[in-house]
């Protein structure tokens, strides 16, 4: 059993909760699944854990908006101790419904901003979407990627409102210069804003963001569901011994969290 212990969160419409946890076993970690409202009933637990996942799907319906009540009842909760985590040097990962929880929470991109500066809303498309994407590594400050290895990624999205948007270009010019905007989509010839590359409109290409620790990580395509090379559309063509993309951010984790 690893001694780097995660906590992986459920709640009403989560759905990829088991695949999270296997990807943390097969990165060498050890998870643990837990309800929020288990979680609710005794806060101090996170501070067992050295990381928390926040899955994606579509908690509690999605009813308000994607994210919101999810995030309301993180903050309500268990907002302290998981601020406390990462002040003590752990991490929080988000995934797709998990990446819209933690911005409607304000944990990103962080305190630096205003808490409606940055939000993730509906697609242009007025659609949900559901393809695979590249993404473009752009800081070089989030244990969870690595630029130098990993610069590109190619990953599944599936969302209707992945759409993230800034109150203004400076806000965009503030999460660059801090290394907060942690993975663009990215075409073909190096274009952020075509669709479908860019499958939701999102503001400069932004498909994830790290606070300016680096150790709050979140984004909207799923690394859960690219642990296998198989699960790419052109598998067959692929060299199988490279580490598949997804994979790629439950190893980085457990390699900087381990060492």
């Amino acid at each position: 059993m690893s001694d780097l212990r995660v906590l992986v969160l459920r709640a009403a419409g989560i759905n990829c909760d088991e695949e999270v946890m296997h990807c943390w076993q097969l990165a060498g970690a050890t998870p643990t699944l837990m309800h929020v409202n288990e979680l609710a009933k005794t806060p101090s637990v996170i501070d067992d854990f050295t990381i928390v996942t926040i899955p994606g799907g579509f908690s509690y319906g999605d009813d308000l908006g994607a994210g919101v009540i999810l995030a309301r009842r993180l903050m309500q909760d268990v907002a302290k101790p998981l601020r406390q985590l990462v002040e003590r040097g752990g991490g929080i990962l988000g995934i797709c419904n998990g990446f819209q929880v933690l911005v409607k929470m304000g944990l990103l991109p962080g305190q630096d901003f205003g808490h409606d500066q940055v939000t993730v809303t509906y697609n242009n498309s007025s659609k949900f979407e559901a393809r695979w994407v590249k993404l473009k590594v752009c800081t070089d400050n989030c244990p969870f990627l690595n630029s130098k290895d990993n610069a590109l990624l190619e990953l599944p999205i599936e969302h209707a409102e992945g759409k993230v948007v800034t109150t203004n270009k400076e806000v965009v010019a503030k999460l660059e210069k801090a290394g907060q905007i942690a993975v663009r989509y990215i075409d073909s010839d190096g274009r952020t804003d075509t669709y479908p590359a860019n499958p939701n409109g999102s503001t400069s290409g932004i498909a994830g963001l790290c606070d300016t620790t680096g150790r709050v990580f979140g984004l909207m395509p799923h690394p859960d569901r690219h642990f296998d090379n198989a699960h790419h559309p052109q598998w067959t063509k692929r060299d199988s011994a490279i580490t598949p993309d997804g994979l790629t951010i439950f190893n980085n984790a457990v390699r900087f969290w381990k060492k």
